[in-house]
């Protein structure tokens, strides 16, 4: 008992040693489109920007200080949206382009860069009863940056990050970062940043502010596609970032006088590891099913950090959900909607991933078949068996995606599919447009 007593007070002690410690984002491993010699995503961009620096656009709600063309945001909730630029660059030091396009396409690389944020450089603030139609000339401004990009862009929608609990303002602007460099350069992407308290044992501040956070949400996604050529709106929401999208989405998917749910232009919808309450998931789901072109799920049913969630929340959790929470009806209508050529429930296990940790919670973007199958995704619109992923039933007939064991091979088929019938980078929102050699 007492050595029993000793481990988990020493466990206790190392949780409270780590729980305000943020690890450097490093980046991430090549996704398996990148180690093919053959097909390459950087080789599709006609306007690459061969620099170890790079930029993303950024929102949030937390309160800033310092002055605007180098700011910094605190953990507190504030009323305005921030818009604005985060410049970073990958290694540090002038690194060149030549050490990482070799890092980028290098399985062996023994120690990635490091993503560092250089500055926050905010344009605008918009106050949360502000019209979508009038945001104001310095919000005007951003977003016409924001067109500017697209413009140069091979693809042409937008994609929007929301981080997972626990993520300082570096990390998430980092996070975004690494997913924009992956897609060659060719997608713009905008980093949400919500008011995490960034501290393991404030997971419960997190979880309160992620879900008031859905309104800003909702309203910058209006503003971005009123105000900006996107084609589509895409999301990427990470872990807790569920619990900012998804009640987001259900506003967005709510008609209200004088907005109609189709003009949010919302195209591909993806919850790797969703940490977010399963019932209450499903129900936002019910709301806005249907507007987005096709919304996605990982699961990973042996995720740590998601079982603890559960502990922590009383719930099972979208990213490892427990079917028998929901009512008869809302399981049907799972079991229909799997089946919809519109939603799909991937499974990310490690009997079917190769070198996965059992109980990963990053194998979205840690583990180089799974980031592959998500750039695929967001790039190119395709479904998953399009994508090289094996249709799987169980015995409700809920339809659900499993990586095969050839997927490898199966992936070299489907770029070599994508090169032979396309002759321009990649457009997401059209058919297999593109070159990837």
């Amino acid at each position: 008992m007492l050595r029993s007593s000793t481990r988990l007070l020493a466990c206790l002690l190392m949780l409270f040693a780590l729980a305000a410690c943020q690890p450097p984002v490093r980046l991430m491993p090549a996704p398996a489109v990148f180690l093919n010699g053959e097909h390459n995503l950087f080789g599709a961009n006609a306007n690459l920007d061969r620099s170890s620096d790079i930029q993303v656009f950024y929102a949030t709600n937390r309160v800033p200080f310092g002055p605007s063309g180098a700011r910094a945001y605190t953990v507190f909730p504030g009323d305005e949206l921030h818009l604005g630029v985060a410049n970073l660059s990958i290694g540090g030091g002038g690194r060149s382009w030549d050490w990482l396009y070799e890092q980028s396409t290098n399985a062996s690389a023994e120690r990635r860069p490091q993503l560092l944020v250089n500055s926050m450089d905010e344009k605008a603030s918009v106050a949360p009863g502000a019209s979508v139609d009038e945001p104001g000339e310095e919000a005007l401004a951003f977003l016409r940056l924001v067109d500017e990009a697209l413009a140069r862009s091979a693809d042409p929608n937008l994609t929007i990050y929301v981080h997972g609990a626990n993520t300082s303002v570096g990390r998430a602007t980092a996070q975004a970062a690494q997913y924009r460099h992956f897609t060659g350069r060719n997608s713009v992407v905008l980093s949400f940043i919500w008011p995490s308290a960034e501290n393991f044992m404030r997971f419960s501040h997190d979880v309160a502010k992620a879900g008031g956070t859905a309104p800003a949400f909702a309203q910058l996604v209006r503003m971005l596609s009123q105000h900006t050529r996107a084609r589509h709106i895409n999301v990427i929401a990470y872990s807790s970032g569920a619990m900012v999208a998804s009640p987001g989405l259900a506003i967005l998917g709510t008609p209200t006088a004088g907005y109609d749910p189709a003009s949010a232009r919302l195209g591909e919808v993806y919850f790797p590891a969703p940490d977010a309450d399963f019932r209450q998931f499903v129900s936002e789901l019910q709301v806005y099913h249907g507007y987005p072109q096709r919304v996605t799920v990982t699961v990973n049913m042996r995720d740590s950090v998601l079982v603890l969630s559960r502990l922590h929340q009383r719930g099972s959790r979208a990213g490892r959900p427990d079917p028998t929470e929901l009512s008869p009806e809302d399981a049907q209508w799972m079991i229909d909607a799997s089946n919809r050529l519109d939603f799909d429930l991937i499974s990310a296990s490690a009997d079917d991933l190769p070198g996965m940790d059992r109980r990963s919670h990053i194998f979205w973007y840690d583990h180089p078949w799974v980031s592959s199958d998500v750039l695929l995704k967001m790039l190119f619109h395709m479904a998953p068996e399009e994508r090289g992923l094996q249709r799987n039933q169980n015995e409700a007939d809920l339809q659900f995606w499993t990586f095969p064991e050839n997927y490898e091979a199966r992936l070299d088929e489907v770029m070599d599919q994508l090169v032979q019938t396309a002759s321009a980078p990649p457009a997401a929102g059209t058919e297999a447009k593109g070159t990837t050699q």
